[in-house]
């Protein structure tokens, strides 16, 4: 390459593939070096190893909640005259379960790119290879691109839930999933863009009031929502994307302000929002 990547907005990693006339996965490529895919082939298959883990796992869950295990039975139960587009929610939804139940049980996971949003990208992935067939080294690929996804929210706004709120973990990783999915699926970069923009758009405010502190309620749900919100972002981008107004780096700014103007109870604490109600709720059963 003629040129030397010094930069980490998403808008100059498009315009250094296109001056070079590179797609972005060889771009990945040609900066961290191919050997990528051998630390990528790990981290897929601690992803997997959750997902089948969770898969398998009944009981309840650590903490006062006492929140029953959910995956297992939505991988498993099936509606009559169950519909392919209700399957396919329902087993990605099992999926992100999974995952995010293992993270509440304190096993192993794959911060993706937070424990409390690690159920989104796998979830995706997930399900794209094992019930879609997409082969193994796309999936890595796919990893990648996510990877860089999340690297420039990182460096240029927050992945953090205690400084932006759970826009900034859950908005993350589902900006990281759409990214992911559309280039499996052999979108352009400005495709690939539009995708993650989407996805982070329509998070944005997203409050982290986690119930009693824990990463259950309403962590683990909201991983299965936003993991079936990115496939919804990669099917309008597919679209729509030469008529969009917002660059994704113009989304990640818009999320970063929006994250240090919250209150502080919606950001980590369990001071307000849901986790304040619920315990307003067990004072008053305790009263009563």
């Amino acid at each position: 390459m003629s040129c030397v990547f010094t930069t980490f907005s998403f808008s100059e990693i498009v315009s250094l593939c296109n001056q070079e006339k590179i797609s972005i996965i060889q771009l990945i490529y040609i900066l961290e070096g191919y050997q990528l895919r051998d630390y990528l082939k790990t981290v897929w298959t601690a992803m997997k190893n959750a997902v089948e883990r969770g898969l398998r796992a009944k009981g309840i869950l650590p903490g006062e909640l006492k929140l029953t295990r959910k995956a297992k039975y939505l991988y498993e139960k099936r509606c009559y005259n169950e519909s392919a587009d209700v399957a396919m929610n329902r087993v990605i939804a099992a999926y992100a379960y999974a995952v995010s139940e293992e993270n509440a049980a304190e096993n192993v996971v794959v911060t993706a790119p937070t424990c409390g949003s690690c159920g989104v990208l796998p979830s995706i992935l997930y399900y794209m290879e094992k019930d879609r067939g997409f082969p193994v080294e796309e999936i890595l690929d796919a990893l990648a691109v996510a990877g860089l996804v999340g690297n420039v929210i990182r460096t240029n706004a927050s992945i953090s839930g205690a400084e932006c709120g759970c826009q900034a973990e859950i908005g993350s990783a589902c900006s990281m999933a759409a990214a992911a999915v559309a280039q499996l699926y052999g979108l352009s970069i400005d495709q690939i863009e539009y995708a993650a923009e989407i996805a982070m758009e329509h998070n944005l405010g997203l409050t982290c009031d986690p119930v009693n502190g824990l990463v259950q309620i309403p962590c683990i749900e909201r991983n299965a929502v936003a993991a079936m919100r990115a496939l919804s972002a990669v099917n309008l981008s597919r679209f729509l994307y030469a008529t969009r107004k917002i660059s994704f780096d113009d989304v990640v700014a818009t999320m970063y302000r929006t994250g240090l103007d919250l209150n502080e109870k919606y950001r980590e604490t369990a001071h307000g929002g849901l986790a304040q109600i619920y315990m307003e709720h067990e004072k008053n059963e305790q009263t009563d």
